[in-house]
Order: structure tokens, then C-alpha cells, then sequence
């Protein structure tokens, strides 16, 4: 082979270590949660190879870089996005204005900035943010943001390729900002499938549910 790949043993299963060749191991080759890679770039040119191929990026501070393909996958269809008589008032309220790609900056370092539960630090440090800009840039990544009174109380962040939206992070500062965006994102654009990555009960809320990584590829490779 033209590219140099070597193995080692991580977390007591073989993964591969990425070299600078773009490129990723089979799926079958991820470990039981879903790992699947270590190392590489966050180039623009490996990202959209990634998600191209059902992997994303996902590490803590003070981890190398890993990549991931989990089995189950969650995804949302925007069919069963599923509306709740409030956040139905809301989104048909004046309350909020909702733009697209005019901060991505500032969603992206508010979704850095967000406090998770069980979490101590964030997986969105500044390579990360690098990165996602970069894709921004060339017109991969979109940010949806939520404003109240001219000011950014919500919003969300992913990658979009053809029919398919890869969710990264969203926030909310107020009540249900994140939802009015992802409401927006789902009303209004023409994806067929949103990529939730894993299991998360406030997207299993709203419509989402997990699908064997098998039936996802193909879903992915019917809208991509």
C-alpha cells in the first residue's frame, strides 16, 4: 500500500494509528463502543473524508485524537421530528429571530464554553475550533443561531454534505433556544437525515433513535 498505517494496542483493543494518508480503517475494525482510530489531522480534507465515511472526531483534553463509528448510530429523520405543544407556541412566537451562518464563531465558542453534566472539561478545545472554522470557511460547517433582543441565547453548529446534517454541539443560555434552532435547521432545509452520532435523550425527545451502524451507512450513502 502507498500509505504507512501502524497498528498498536489502545484500551485492549488493536486500533489503527492514522499517518498523514487520508484514510480509515474498515468499520468492523472499531472497538465495542465505537472506536475506530487514533491520530491523524483535523485537516479540512480528512474531515470530510470522516464524515463521508461515518466517522467524526470526538476527544478529551489531554487525549490524542480519536475518531469514532458507534454501533448504534442515532439519527433523526426530519418526518418524526417530534414538536411539543410549548415549543410549538415558541416557535410560532415573535420571541426569537433566527439566523443562519452570520456567528459561527461565536456558536462554536459558546458550545466550547457550555457546561455538560458529568463533565469537567469539553471536547471542543481550539484545534477543534480551528478545525470547524475551516470547514466553515469552505462552506461545510453551518451554525443556526437563535437571537433574543439582539442577543445570541442559542444556537447549534454541524457539517453539511449533500442531503445529511452532522450535528456537533448546540446551547442554550435561555428555555428552549437550542430547540427553536434545531427546529429551524429541520423546517427549513432540504436535509433528509441529521446525524446525531450517539444516544442523547434530549435529541431521543425530539424524534431521534438509534439505528444499527450497518443501515445508517447505507441511509448515508443514499443522501450524501
Amino acid at each position: 500500500m502507498y500509505f504507512t498505517v501502524f497498528r498498536f494496542f489502545y484500551l485492549k483493543n488493536l486500533l489503527y494509528q492514522l499517518s498523514k494518508s487520508i484514510w480509515f480503517p474498515s468499520h468492523d475494525e472499531s472497538d465495542k463502543d465505537g472506536l475506530i482510530a487514533i491520530g491523524g489531522d483535523l485537516s479540512v480534507e480528512r474531515l470530510l473524508h470522516a464524515y463521508r465515511s461515518g466517522i467524526f472526531p470526538w476527544f478529551n483534553e489531554g487525549q490524542p485524537l480519536l475518531w469514532w463509528s458507534p454501533d448504534p448510530r442515532m439519527i433523526l429523520f426530519p418526518k418524526n421530528f417530534k414538536v411539543s405543544k410549548s415549543l410549538k407556541k415558541t416557535i410560532n412566537s415573535s420571541r426569537f429571530d433566527v439566523l443562519v451562518d452570520t456567528s459561527f464563531n461565536n456558536i462554536i465558542r459558546q458550545c466550547q464554553e457550555d457546561p455538560r453534566f458529568g463533565q469537567s472539561g469539553t471536547w471542543i478545545d481550539d484545534e477543534m475550533v480551528k478545525a470547524y472554522t475551516n470547514l466553515h470557511k469552505e462552506g461545510y460547517a453551518h451554525s443556526y443561531e437563535v437571537f433574543e433582543n439582539g442577543e445570541l441565547v442559542g444556537g447549534l453548529y454541524g457539517v453539511a454534505l449533500g442531503e445529511v446534517f452532522f450535528g456537533e454541539s448546540m446551547f442554550s443560555l435561555v428555555s428552549n433556544a437550542s430547540k427553536v434552532a434545531f427546529a429551524f435547521l429541520l423546517q427549513n432545509s432540504h436535509y433528509q437525515l441529521i446525524d446525531c452520532q450517539v444516544e442523547n435523550r434530549h435529541l431521543e425527545s425530539l424524534g431521534a433513535y438509534n439505528i444499527p451502524r450497518d443501515l445508517f451507512m447505507q441511509q448515508l450513502k443514499a443522501f450524501v
